[in-house]
This record gives structure tokens, C-alpha cells and sequence, in this order.
């Protein structure tokens, strides 16, 4: 039973990535000035790429706590805009308010964004970059408040089922965002019935069946909300980054996937293709980016 609690609180901190719990809620990772330097020039080189792109809005998915063991990368998404949210490319997400035990909307710069990392030498963005007809109503519909707000839940979990409104976590916000943007849905409920009609069908992550047991001690973590079929299965499905990106490649042919790494031999760029290579290591097709 230790051995079963332990790997589920792993997995609930992990998860814990996908709501974007604020530093207050985990342990605080000290980073010299070396290192900021380091963050802050490769979020540049991600502003970069995306002001050169000409697009209008990209989603925008961070690497966070190490979920390798699950098969998954990143964990926490949100949308960024060229315009409108007080600095170039700006992220709006949800985020977990610790202090007050519920989701709040969050407008972060580039760079704090791309920071959120839990390792300061080590760490993964991803880009997918909006053609004009999916991006003129993805932006239009983030800064509306109306519409962000309206399709905010009160009620957060990490792990929350895609196809249920009894909870939210920051990454089905964005997909429900895209709903609303994109098909008109101007509920949550309207929403996900649009992304089940659109095909969106995030992949399930495989767990033991006494991962159940973590919602017994884990406040930002619960099951009631998914089927029972699929949790005596050891399946949980959850919106995670690259369900949003399978998403968008599928429906906009036209949508870009860039991936970018800073690890110690440096900055690597990819676009299209397989993932880059697990600790930044160069491969066939990344391109060497250099930072200013």
C-alpha cells in the first residue's frame, strides 16, 4: 500500500501540471541567475518563432513535472496571442488558486510561461501555430471575458474526465475554448458535446486501478467524474497538450507543430515530424537554434 500511495501521489503531482498549480502549491525550485538568463533568452527564441510565423494565435504547452514513466511530456496548455493580453504573445490559461481552492484565469507573459518548468536545465515547449480561420475566432473568443469566464468551472481537477462539467482542468478549458470559438457553443455543456461531434477524443493515460485511492488525499485529484468501466480498466482520460495538438493538426491542415528543447547542448528547434529526443540530445531533422 505504501508502494500504491506513493506512485499515486507521483502521478497526482504530475497531473497537477495539467491545472498549472501556482509555485505556492509545491515546492519551491531555486534557480540561479545563470540559469534565468538562460530561460529568458530561449523564451526569446520562442518569441521569436512565433512573431515570425504571422500568426494570429498558437496553442502553447509546457513541459513540467517529469511524467516520462506515463509516456507523456507535457503537461499544462494554453493560448497564446500575438495581441490584446498587455504584451506580444501573452498566455491565458487557468490555473489553480491554491490559497483559495479553486480555478482562476491567469494572463501570463511569454516568458513567465515558458519558465514554469520544474527542471531550470532542462525543458520542453511546444507550439501549434493557428491558421487564419482558426485563429481570428481563438483570439476573438480569449479576450472576450464573457466567454473565457463563462466556460471556466468552479470546480477543479487535475485529472478531470473530458465529457463530464462536474470538474475542469486548464487544458479541457482550452478545448472548450476552441468549441466555443470555433462551433459557437456558448456553454460547457454545448462545448463538449461540439468536441465529441468534432472527433476529439483525448488518449487515455494507463493507471493501476488503486490510483483511485489518491482522490481520498488529493484535493486537486478526483474520479467520481469518470466512467467506471474505464477506471476498473486502469484508464483515465484527461485533456492533455497533445490531445489539443492532435486535435488541431487534424481539423486545420493548415495549423504548424513546433517543438522546442534548452538542455546542456543547447537549444534545438523541430517542426513536424517525431518528438525531439528525450534529454535535448540532437537528431536528424532539429535545427540548432542560438541564443542571443
Amino acid at each position: 500500500m505504501r508502494l500504491a500511495a506513493a506512485a499515486a501521489l507521483a502521478l497526482a503531482a504530475g497531473l497537477s501540471q495539467a491545472g498549472a498549480l501556482p509555485r505556492g502549491c509545491e515546492r519551491h525550485t531555486a534557480v540561479t541567475a545563470a540559469q534565468q538568463d538562460r530561460l529568458l533568452r530561449f523564451a526569446a527564441v520562442v518569441r521569436r518563432v512565433l512573431a515570425e510565423s504571422g500568426a494570429e494565435a498558437a496553442l502553447i504547452a509546457r513541459s513540467g513535472t517529469d511524467l516520462s514513466r506515463f509516456g507523456l511530456r507535457y503537461s499544462h496548455a494554453g493560448i497564446a496571442l500575438a495581441d490584446g493580453l498587455g504584451s506580444p504573445w501573452a498566455v491565458r490559461q487557468l490555473y489553480y488558486a491554491c490559497s483559495e481552492g479553486a480555478p482562476r484565469l491567469f494572463d501570463q507573459g511569454l516568458a513567465g510561461f515558458v519558465a514554469g518548468n520544474d527542471d531550470a536545465d532542462l525543458g520542453y515547449v511546444s507550439l501549434v501555430l493557428l491558421p487564419p480561420e482558426a485563429a481570428a475566432p481563438v483570439a476573438r473568443a480569449t479576450l472576450d471575458k464573457g466567454v473565457a469566464l463563462g466556460l471556466l468551472s468552479p470546480r477543479y481537477s487535475a485529472n478531470a474526465y473530458p465529457f463530464n462539467t462536474a470538474y475542469q482542468n486548464c487544458n479541457q478549458w482550452v478545448a472548450e475554448m476552441i468549441a466555443a470559438a470555433v462551433g459557437g457553443s456558448s456553454s460547457r455543456e454545448a462545448a463538449q458535446a461540439w468536441l465529441q461531434q468534432a472527433g476529439y477524443s483525448p488518449a487515455p493515460v494507463h493507471a493501476a486501478p488503486w490510483l483511485m485511492l489518491a482522490g481520498r488525499f488529493v484535493p486537486w485529484l478526483h474520479f467520481s467524474d469518470h466512467p467506471t468501466s474505464a477506471l476498473e480498466a486502469g484508464q483515465v482520460q484527461t485533456s492533455l497538450p497533445d490531445s489539443l495538438d492532435a486535435f488541431a493538426l487534424q481539423r486545420w491542415p493548415g495549423a504548424r507543430r513546433i517543438e522546442f528543447c534548452h538542455g546542456p547542448q543547447g537549444v534545438l528547434l523541430r517542426e513536424s515530424g517525431a518528438p525531439l529526443a528525450a534529454g535535448c540530445v540532437p537528431q536528424d531533422g532539429d535545427r540548432p537554434v542560438a541564443l542571443d
